[in-house]
């Protein structure tokens, strides 16, 4: 089975996370998660509970200080089912006047739970 619906609507939760923590959209980004969710990221490993736990001023603060918004490089699926997919990812991260600040390579995973698509593990090289 190809499983091409759930990796379009794995795909669109992508869409809508980048679109959401580039307009700075706390509720929104959280929106996109399944909790508990989880980050491995800069040798630590965070479980983020429930809608809320991000701090508001996660977007000015520490490896986010300078930056102004990211995109997506790559996305290409490593494994798909009819419930989760497994994304190997690149994200750019850019300043405001378009120079990059870095590259990083991830794996994302995207579960449907109760009907909702949504992020529940990263893991990635950003700090």
């Amino acid at each position: 089975m190809d499983h091409a619906d759930a990796i379009a609507a794995a795909t669109r939760c992508l869409d809508d996370f980048m679109t959401a923590f580039n307009a700075r959209d706390l509720a929104a980004w959280e929106a996109t998660f399944n909790f508990p969710s989880v980050r491995l990221a800069s040798n630590a490993l965070v479980i983020i509970d429930k809608p809320g736990w991000h701090p508001p001023d996660t977007f000015s603060r520490g490896a986010l200080k300078e930056w102004h918004h990211s995109a997506w490089e790559r996305r290409a699926v490593i494994h798909a089912g009819p419930d989760k997919v497994h994304f190997d990812t690149r994200f750019v991260r850019f300043r405001a006047d378009g120079s990059v600040i870095g590259h990083f390579d991830s794996i994302y995973i995207v579960t449907r739970e109760n009907g909702l698509w949504g992020v529940k593990v990263r893991s990635s090289f950003a700090p």
